[in-house]
């Protein structure tokens, strides 16, 4: 590739380095599309895994995988030769300058949504709750239709150029003001729904260890108490955040429907509570170091050292792998997975001891 010339910041300043950082990207960038593939597949394969909320990170997926695919091209053009630099390559870079911004910014939006809609619903907003089960296509436009507006806004008004292994805003300042600021915004935001969900969880499992503690002196419970925790602890169905229809949980909380007290407090509750808290501080993990890049080369105008500016571009692109973890095995998509295949074992198993004792 030789020596590149070096147009902005974020770009590398050498033909090696270029080569380093666009072979990193690809191989990262399929991570996050083998992520993505894995949750849509789920969701095609099981229809247990195709409740409200899963339809929504169905949505996240989608997103994540188109923005993949965007950086593996991006980086095979430059492996290739093709420098996204040069000149024949413009039309091409403007293109993949729009894809980046508008499903960077598209991926932020899915977030949110899923995090209100899992508020209003397990929070018990009722008329809320059901308007937006009942008008899936708006929560469907409103990613697309924003992030399309907003990345159409920015090739008309700054441009997109390249910055190393695909285009983007060349401007570390506009990036940090268009981008980087709102979805700290948006993470700030998700960060305080779970926290409150998290508190009415929380004391929602604490009044199940008060219910088991009294049960032995008193046969009247707080009044309060079994409608709040019936609330929290049992969600709207379509709503299934922690356990497929027919697990033991679901058929735990089916039969004590008619009991006005629990004997132990429900492990569902816990779990639910961490996997909440999970959500925020994986996406912190993922951008602060990508922030942290942006305002040190906004304010020193110094390129940060390539290494770091590597794992800089890395977190952004491993963005769909890590919403694989997030909604994926904290999912039900996991265990789902796991239900098929130990079903498949036991009838091989099975096969095979009739085929034995068949033979005897």
């Amino acid at each position: 590739m030789g020596v590149l010339l070096k147009e902005v910041l974020s770009a590398p300043a050498s033909g090696r380095e270029a080569r380093t950082l666009n072979a990193v990207i690809l191989v990262v960038s399929l991570f996050s599309v083998l992520g993505a593939g894995w949750i849509i597949l789920s969701f095609l394969l099981f229809r247990s895994v195709r409740t409200f909320r899963h339809q929504l990170i169905l949505g996240l997926a989608i997103s994540d995988l188109w923005m993949a695919v965007n950086f593996m091209s991006s980086a095979a053009v430059n492996l290739s030769g093709h420098l996204l630099s040069e000149k024949p390559q413009k039309p091409f870079c403007s293109f993949n300058g729009f894809m980046t911004q508008l499903f960077v910014v598209q991926t932020d939006y899915w977030v949110l949504t899923i995090a209100v809609c899992t508020f209003l619903i397990l929070a018990n907003y009722k008329h809320q709750s059901s308007w937006i089960q009942e008008h899936r296509i708006i929560l469907w436009c409103l990613p697309w239709g924003l992030s399309t507006l907003w990345a159409a806004l920015g090739l008309g008004i700054a441009g997109y150029g390249n910055i190393g292994a695909w285009c983007w805003f060349t401007s570390d300042r506009t990036r940090l003001l268009v981008n980087f600021i709102p979805r700290w915004i948006i993470i700030l935001v998700i960060l305080a729904l779970y926290l409150r969900l998290y508190s009415l969880i929380y004391r929602a499992h604490m009044r199940f260890m008060n219910f088991d503690q009294e049960a032995a002196g008193t046969l009247e419970p707080e009044t309060e108490s079994v409608p709040s925790t019936r609330r929290i602890g049992r969600p709207n169905r379509s709503m299934d955040l922690s356990s497929g229809p027919g697990s033991k949980d679901d058929e735990r909380s089916a039969g004590t429907r008619g009991v006005t007290h629990m004997r132990k407090p429900s492990p569902v509750l816990k779990k639910l509570a961490y996997q909440m808290m999970a959500y925020p501080l994986m996406y912190m993990l993922i951008w602060t170091i990508p922030t942290a890049i942006r305002i040190y080369q906004s304010v020193t105008g110094k390129a940060a050292p390539f290494g770091i500016a590597t794992a800089d571009k890395a977190c952004i692109v491993i963005q769909g792998f890590a919403d694989a973890l997030i909604y994926g095995f904290n999912e039900s998509s996991l265990s789902v997975w796991r239900g098929r295949f130990s079903s498949r074992k036991s009838i091989n198993s099975f096969t095979s001891v009739s085929g034995a004792h068949n033979l005897s």
